[in-house]
């Protein structure tokens, strides 16, 4: 039972704003981390990934320690073996995302990344009505064959399935749904997914710099410092998102998502000159239309 005091109309209407800020804020800064994983070049994308996995169960450790004991951590997932599973495979599957992401950045994909986080939503939603049985509405009907209409363009175009843009928006539908079977708070949550593969992060860390295959032996000393703050990178934007989360209405959540890939397309195309033709915006102007569809739907059924 819930005995925290109802709130006034006044503190309701902060928290709602507070809510849009944090949201707002949390998909600018998703938006722009292409600047911050470009600056680490030379360093290998495979190295900052095995930082990243190691570096962001270190900080989801040390924030989750503040708010929760030990024991609170940790004794749910050495006691639950299904849901230790269940965040086993969890963890396994946004490392992949993650790990496609940093590639596709600093390789020079950002369009295609950008792409990939666009058609997420649509990807999730297939998702849930497939899986969670979810109502399939004439609005989400129509987002899904114009995202599949902009897919099948892309595919033509480039003579082969567009791998990047697909990879995402799939390992981040099935990372959703496995999500949506477990209930941990964000950074409890963060420290399960990451805890396997941690150790063997740390084993590999270790052997990379004392062979000089690692950051040390490639990058800058500044940009081992950028590099020792991926995981604060990872966890700050993530619990912006978690605090958005309780305070603002899923459409409004789900609306501002398309901030991230909007500014980072921007970044991919008017910063780094990544090269771009018609067809590629064709194919975003469908899915941005697909987009339309989707939002208007979900503002019907939530107002």
């Amino acid at each position: 039972m819930d005995n925290r005091p109802a709130l006034s109309a006044e503190e309701k209407k902060r928290e709602y704003r507070n809510g849009l800020i944090a949201s707002c804020g949390c998909m600018a800064l998703w938006g722009v981390l292409p600047v911050y994983w470009k600056a680490l070049i030379p360093i290998s994308s495979w190295v900052i990934i095995i930082y990243r996995i190691l570096l962001v169960n270190v900080v989801a450790m040390l924030m989750a320690r503040t708010r929760y004991s030990w024991r609170e951590i940790f004794h749910p997932l050495f006691h639950n073996g299904r849901m230790a599973l269940k965040f086993l495979a969890a963890g396994a599957v946004i490392t992949l995302n993650w790990s496609t992401y940093i590639w596709a950045v600093n390789a020079g994909h950002i369009v295609q990344a950008s792409i990939g986080y666009y058609i997420e939503p649509l990807m999730v939603c297939i998702f849930g009505i497939i899986f969670f049985k979810e109502k399939l509405t004439p609005f989400k009907l129509t987002a899904m064959c114009l995202a599949g209409l902009a897919v099948v363009i892309l595919l033509i175009h480039f003579h082969q399935i567009p791998g990047i843009s697909l990879g995402i928006a799939l390992t981040f539908a099935v990372y959703s749904a496995i999500k949506k079977t477990v209930s941990q708070p964000p950074l409890i949550s963060l420290v399960y997914e990451t805890i396997f593969f941690a150790p063997a992060a740390l084993g590999v860390i270790i052997w990379l710099e004392a062979t000089g295959r690692g950051a040390l032996g490639v990058g800058e000393p500044y940009q081992y410092g950028l590099l020792l703050l991926c995981g604060l990178v990872t966890v700050v934007p993530l619990s912006m998102f978690a605090s958005a989360a309780q305070k603002v209405s899923m459409f409004a959540l789900g609306l501002s998502e398309y901030i991230s890939p909007t500014l980072s397309m921007i970044l991919g195309v008017l910063v780094y000159r990544e090269p771009t033709d018609r067809i590629q915006f064709l194919a975003i102007g469908i899915i941005w239309v697909g987009l339309v569809f989707f939002s208007w739907g979900e503002w019907r059924e939530n107002k």
